[in-house]
């Protein structure tokens, strides 16, 4: 393909760090529905701090006029003159935990109203194997009046994006790829080999692709469950889990996993997916599902473990105050999307406790916006606190003094493992 020009759909945690990656590249066109967001681009501002103010300046222009740079847009007929179109939208689950693909479909409609002979559709958001060629396919066609694999192609490239993690970039973690017919996987493979220094994969199908992506996750999650199972056992028998599992981790195959919150778009999510198509097929995965449900179960009961300390050092638990240390889903970013801190809140607030809410990285509209929670932007030490719960390790608190701002009376629940063990009443 002659004279590249990329489009990605979805300026998130995904989209954005890749579309300033190609646009070191080649021009690139960043679409985006939510125009504040394209706004807030244009200024070189990010509010997920994924990339920094000098980046973007590089980077993106208002319109492209050259052969490289990054334009973002919230109008679509921007993407018209692109031929590689690349979506990033979120897949998301609803309340039910079933698969929502709205997202990808809509992002795929409008690309099928702009898709020409020989352009080629990738996809990164995380799906069940199939969704690319039975579900978004079939769109594409008819929004286009195409033919699959005849005037247009498609490929599947998971996003391996971490949250917050400034050494594992994009361009730094290996990239799986795949393509609908040999030659456009050689494309696509020959596409990212360009941006990713780390390397690529090319898998042998865009189902085996999808199919590694989504065990990715459900294979961490698991490994968490295993752990936060671990956790309550040993709370049940007077051992703390971290000395056991430091002791169980001198034996060099032993693999490292630490109890906690599983939060996030991703490893929250994922298994899902895997587990929607499984049953679509006939069969009812007991260990992805089991897994879920145990992780899912750990807000609630951090909550009542706290209230079961304060009830033992003969504390109130009606009309207390119980102070949180953390929102996001993980340390030192701003994501709280699938957040279950949420989880922890809510289940103390149905002991009628009084919950205040701390978190130095999360942008407070934002979350009072999704949660009606009104995030404390320093620690209000004038409060007299019954507990203080540390929720998300964040480097803000690693040298907090707990103990000599709470009080020896305070109930300290540390579900990270951050603070000193003289230090906290209970852990994970």
């Amino acid at each position: 393909m002659q004279n590249i020009k990329v489009g990605v759909i979805g300026l998130g945690y995904v989209g954005l760090p890749l579309a300033v990656a190609f646009a070191e590249k080649y021009p690139v066109i960043g679409f985006d529905v939510n125009l504040n967001r394209i706004n807030e681009l244009l200024a070189n501002r990010d509010n997920t701090l994924e990339i920094d103010e000098k980046l973007l300046q590089s980077v993106v222009i208002p319109e492209l006029n050259g052969n490289r740079g990054l334009q973002p847009s919230s109008n679509p007929e921007d993407l018209k003159n692109c031929n590689v179109f690349i979506v990033t939208v979120p897949t998301p689950t609803d309340r039910h935990n079933r698969p929502v693909l709205t997202p990808l479909t809509r992002a795929s409609e409008t690309i099928s109203n702009y898709l020409k002979i020989g352009d080629v559709v990738i996809y990164e958001s995380t799906v069940y194997p199939g969704v690319t060629e039975d579900e978004m396919v079939p769109v594409l066609e008819r929004g286009s009046g195409l033919k699959y694999n005849v005037d247009f192609y498609c490929g599947y490239s998971p996003e391996r994006i971490n949250p917050g993690d400034k050494q594992h970039t994009v361009t730094k973690i290996l990239k799986v790829t795949s393509g609908s017919t040999p030659e456009v996987a050689d494309f696509i493979d020959k596409l990212y080999k360009e941006i990713i220094s780390a390397g690529t994969y090319k898998a042998s199908s865009i189902r085996v692709a999808e199919a590694a992506k989504v065990i990715e996750n459900a294979q961490r999650d698991i490994n968490i469950a295993f752990v936060n199972e671990l956790s309550k056992i040993f709370n049940l028998l007077g051992i703390d889990t971290n000395e056991v599992l430091a002791a169980a981790g001198t034996k060099w195959n032993f693999l490292t996993f630490k109890p906690g919150l599983v939060g996030g778009h991703c490893i929250g999510v994922d298994p899902y997916y895997l587990a929607q198509k499984a049953q679509e097929v006939g069969y009812h995965p007991e260990i992805i599902l089991a897994g879920r449900r145990l992780n899912d179960s750990m807000g609630k009961y951090v909550a009542t473990e706290v209230v079961k300390i304060m009830m033992r050092k003969d504390l109130k638990v009606i009309d207390s105050r119980v102070l949180i240390l953390g929102f996001t889903f993980k340390e030192d970013c701003p994501d709280f999307r699938n957040t279950k801190v949420i989880d922890i809140y809510n289940e103390l607030r149905s002991f009628d406790v009084n919950v205040d809410v701390h978190d130095p990285w999360v942008n407070c509209d934002d979350v009072f916006h999704e949660f009606g929670i009104k995030i404390q932007t320093k620690i209000p030490v004038e409060k007299k606190y019954s507990a203080v719960v540390l929720a998300v390790s964040h480097k803000h608190f690693y040298d907090l003094p707990v103990r000599n701002i709470f009080g020896p009376a305070c109930v300290v629940y540390d579900v990270k493992g951050m603070f000193d063990k003289s230090l906290v009443d209970g852990r994970l």
